[in-house]
């Protein structure tokens, strides 16, 4: 245990010295992106002497450009006190299903509690917060409203403000930054897969979405987190960056993330994007749509997805992995399979959740084209650009 400790102690001691050296790089191109929490010499002051909880998942990890050891182990072997961990969707290590209910527990490897955000309660409770001096928040975003990790940074940051406890946003790239697209969230609309009046895709990281949360005063009776955001380093919203780790069992690639923002609105539908696969977001099928393809798949239940739509059952659709890297969210293959629906219900409940509004159901069943419908959305959108201008950190 006293080697292990002594390994990690000298890797952090490694990164620290490299985070130094990064900053006598001249060349944005070839320089590397650094997230917030490589940066261990910009924070790792800050919390000694202090009682410390930390918000994290299995993302939740710094590099050294070639390896990578979890934020938890890291601090944990430098003798910070960590106290508690809490937990998103998907568990501290990121393997439950989308929605499943998450159980408090204990870190086999640290012993610290896991406190889940995504059971009982979705925010930390003030007895939860008692004793903590000092709240770190380190989860990796892929820029879509409707990713339960921003719900869960709004209610940690009600909660710390609520309890005077300052919060420390490690920053990180947002794989889908480098666009704005989607209706705005009307407020009557609000959920947990959707909380803010923002447009599907906002264009920031997590870090700045932090800093608009406290600046437009979302949280509850105009509250204000005491917030701290260690920036990323080299970094634009048009860097191409590769997540090391999926952000979560059904995000497996690049690709995946790329097409999620489009393909998610199926889940308010009797379409399947691949759960049950190892292919999800980067297809979509049913068993109910009058399609002309060789194009099939069937889903059985696998890491991630118990009980995938349709499981066991032959869907027919169309491949998406070959597609080109979007940069707006399309709509095109939704509307498609609409037009193909051989069943009476395509739409569900949970359609208008995504969507944020009942009007782009309205628009789909109404046979609104679509260059119609996105413009439509011109108005909110450029609206939303300019308040997000205010909280920008990055080009």
């Amino acid at each position: 245990m006293l080697t292990a400790r002594k390994n990690t102690y000298l890797f952090i001691v490694l990164l620290m010295c490299i985070s130094i050296v990064s900053c006598a790089q001249t060349s944005k191109k070839l320089s590397i992106i650094r997230t917030g929490a490589d940066q261990t010499n910009l924070y790792i002051a800050k919390l000694k002497g202090k009682k410390i909880a930390i918000v994290a998942n299995q993302t939740s990890v710094i590099s050294n450009g070639v390896n990578f050891i979890h934020l938890v182990d890291s601090l944990f072997s430098l003798d910070i006190n960590i106290k508690k961990v809490f937990a998103p969707e998907h568990g501290f290590r990121g393997t439950k299903d989308a929605g499943e209910y998450v159980q408090d527990g204990i870190d086999t490897k640290t012993n610290l509690p896991i406190i889940s955000l995504y059971g009982k309660n979705k925010k930390p409770s003030k007895s939860q917060l008692k004793g903590i001096d000092l709240v770190i928040f380190d989860i990796q975003d892929v820029g879509t409203r409707f990713y339960t990790y921003i719900s869960t940074l709004h209610y940690v940051m009600e909660a710390c403000s609520e309890s005077s406890i300052p919060l420390i946003v490690l920053d990180r790239p947002n794989p889908n930054g480098h666009y704005i697209d989607g209706p705005i969230l009307e407020p009557e609309y609000q959920s947990f897969v959707g909380m803010h009046p923002v447009p599907v895709v906002y264009g920031m990281t997590i870090g700045e979405y932090a800093k608009m949360i406290n600046g437009e005063n979302w949280l509850k009776n105009g509250v204000q987190a005491k917030l701290t955001v260690i920036p990323l380093k080299n970094y634009t919203h048009n860097s191409e960056y590769i997540l090391p780790i999926k952000p979560s069992p059904n995000l497996p690639n690049t690709k995946a993330i790329n097409l999620y923002p489009s393909l998610c609105f199926f889940e308010g539908t009797n379409v399947s994007v691949g759960r049950g696969t190892n292919n999800q977001f980067q297809m979509y099928g049913s068993p109910f749509l009058d399609i002309k393809s060789n194009f099939s798949f069937t889903p059985t239940p696998n890491e991630g997805s118990k009980n995938p739509k349709h499981a066991y059952t032959i869907c027919y659709g169309e491949d998406l992995r070959g597609t080109k890297k979007l940069d707006i969210l399309d709509l095109s293959w939704l509307i498609k399979a609409k037009k193909q629906n051989k069943t009476k219900i395509f739409f569900n409940s949970f359609f208008t959740k995504l969507a944020g509004t009942t009007k782009l159901q309205s628009q789909i069943e109404d046979k609104v084209p679509l260059k119609d419908i996105k413009l439509s959305w011109h108005k909110d959108l450029e609206l939303f650009k300019r308040m997000r201008a205010k909280y920008l950190i990055y080009e």
